[in-house]
Formats: structure tokens, sequence, C-alpha cells
């Protein structure tokens, strides 16, 4: 009984159907890595600045965010009265509520907040130093 004929037929079924397995995966791999740059795309839109004319001339800022559980948080930056103010909107019945504001005038004055070494002032020393 002669095995040769037949065991180079099923080595070359083997390797035509792994080549198969391998170009699906690339072609998997290559539409999973296209949907996930649409997903980003998408959400870019969605961090885009939107300015608004706010009441006494003044500019207000939003960036608006969605949220997994199908809502949308709206901050609210009015840098005339440096003030943040973030809300949240359901997005199957459009109710509105506000989660928090906050003055930032004293926050920007900050030089560092839980930050971790170097410091900002550590960084600066060294830089002098050059």
């Amino acid at each position: 009984m002669k095995l040769g004929p037949r065991l180079s037929q099923v080595t070359k079924l083997v390797g035509w159907t792994m080549n198969k397995v391998m170009l699906g995966a690339l072609v998997g791999a290559g539409l999973a890595i296209a949907a996930l740059t649409l997903l980003e795309q998408r959400n870019e839109v969605f961090a885009q600045r939107i300015s608004a004319s706010a009441p006494g001339g003044g500019e207000l800022f939003v960036f608006p965010t969605l949220t997994a559980d199908k809502a949308q948080l709206l901050t609210v930056v009015d840098p005339r009265l440096q003030t943040l103010a973030v809300y949240q909107v359901e997005l199957p019945t459009g109710k509105i509520k506000l989660l928090s504001v906050r003055a930032i005038r004293w926050d920007l004055q900050m030089t560092y907040l839980n930050n971790e070494k170097p410091l900002p002032q550590e960084i600066h020393a060294l830089l002098e130093q050059r």
C-alpha cells in the first residue's frame, strides 16, 4: 500500500486550509482595526469644542462627551467668570441634570496638586542649571 501520494495530498490540503485560516484572520484583524479607527474618529467629533454666546456678551465653551450609560455629559466653561459646570443629559428622555459647578479661578493659580516627583519647581531648577 502506497501512502506517499495520499500523504502529500493531505499535506497540501492542510496547507491550503491553513492559508485560508490565516487569510481570514488577517482580514478579520483589518476589519477590527478599521472599525476601531472609525469609532475613535466618531468620538473626536464629540470632543470638539463648541462655543456659544453667553448673556452679557461673553463666550461659553461647551465640551460634549458620550458616556456608556446612554447619557451625554456637557462641560460648560465660562472663561470670563472662570467657572466650570457639568450637566448630564439622558439621551432617551432629554432630561438635564446639573452635576456640579465650580469657580476655577483659584484652581488655575495653583502651582501643583496631586503631582508626583519631579515637582514643577524641581524641573524648573534642573532646567536653570543648564
